[in-house]
């Protein structure tokens, strides 16, 4: 599981509105047909219209400055293990939301009238959605990426001869072009993978909008704040303040687990990344002394993320700065596609 919590863009790619994200969400409900589409959900309704989380999430920004932004955007990355103990993807997945979102809203330390934040006060719409597509950070595109310059090349190439700008046989240029088509790493359904070609497999996630202010837009909820609990001092009385994102992160795990009975290994857990974000010998140390069947099983869940496998280091010499730094790009790579939670 790996969850991103991140701000509205206030810069020239997104408006004050929340229109264009909500259109971007939109585009995976294309060409089908009313009973294949996702929509947007909430806590408690579904089949809520775009238009309707516009017009809500807009209007819910009272004393809110041009500068702070108006909504925060979840995405909630299920891993395909994850993925594959649900029957059900889209209505498993709402159930999963609902669950989250009560997780969400205990991580606040605020007081709302005297009392803790619930998930009542949290303003939220959440979509499903079941396709992934390639991106230049991927490790796939970016070691495809020399066979794709030469195509590319020989492409130009051709389109010059063929106006007669340069000498050359198209038909070699075409045979070589379709070697290097073939020769490249990286292929999917006998073809290359490009940027913007959807993922195979399971590729389930969620996307969840939640208004920076609660639903008597009256107070502001930001689990962007850099505090995980504190108090200040606001018109003269002390006031909590702060989100725990790791409370957050780790509940978003007992969470899953829970629902849906899942065993978690332990290098899909938050704790095991930042364990080795922090600690990398500990890191190691902890894969090594794991029961033969889990160390198997969690060297397989690395292995098809795209995480390079090495020998567990089990020395000074062996966890040289290199050795590290390789593992975490690998481990870099995987959660940045949105294909490993760990």
């Amino acid at each position: 599981m790996y969850i991103t919590v991140t701000k509205q863009t206030l810069d020239g790619n997104f408006t004050q509105s929340v229109s264009d994200f909500v259109a971007y969400l939109e585009k995976e409900n294309e060409g089908k047909s009313i009973d294949e589409m996702e929509h947007f959900f909430n806590q408690y309704g579904e089949e809520i219209s775009g238009k309707e989380v516009v017009k809500e999430i807009d209007g819910n920004t009272a004393k809110l400055k041009k500068t702070e932004p108006k909504f925060y955007s979840i995405t909630v990355n299920p891993s395909a293990y994850e993925l594959k103990r649900l029957q059900n993807h889209s209505e498993e997945l709402k159930q999963y939301t609902r669950e989250l979102m009560k997780e969400y809203a205990k991580s606040f330390n605020r007081e709302i009238n005297g009392r803790a934040v619930t998930v009542d006060d949290i303003k939220y719409y959440a979509k499903i959605e079941h396709q992934r597509t390639y991106k230049g950070t991927d490790k796939q595109i970016q070691e495809n990426q020399p066979y794709a310059t030469k195509i590319l090349q020989i492409k130009n190439d051709i389109r010059k001869i063929e106006s007669g700008e340069l000498e050359g046989n198209i038909r070699k240029l075409h045979q070589t072009m379709s070697r290097l088509e073939k020769e490249a790493p990286h292929q999917q359904d006998g073809k290359r993978i490009v940027r913007g070609m959807p993922k195979g497999g399971s590729q389930s996630h969620i996307h969840i909008i939640v208004s920076r202010k609660d639903m008597s837009n009256k107070y502001s909820l930001s689990p962007g704040s850099k505090y995980k609990a504190s108090e200040t001092v606001f018109n003269g009385k002390p006031v909590k303040r702060g989100f725990d994102r790791d409370k957050f992160f780790k509940a978003s795990e007992k969470t899953f687990d829970s629902l849906f009975q899942y065993k978690r290994n332990y290098v899909e857990t938050y704790k095991a990344r930042k364990t080795f974000l922090k600690n990398p010998k500990l890191y190691f140390s902890i894969l090594s002394g794991m029961p033969t069947n889990e160390k198997a099983t969690a060297y397989k869940i690395l292995a098809k993320s795209g995480v390079p496998i090495m020998n567990i280091p089990t020395n000074k010499v062996q966890l040289a700065l290199k050795i590290i730094n390789k593992f975490k790009k690998g481990i870099d790579r995987a959660i940045q596609s949105g294909s490993i939670g760990i």
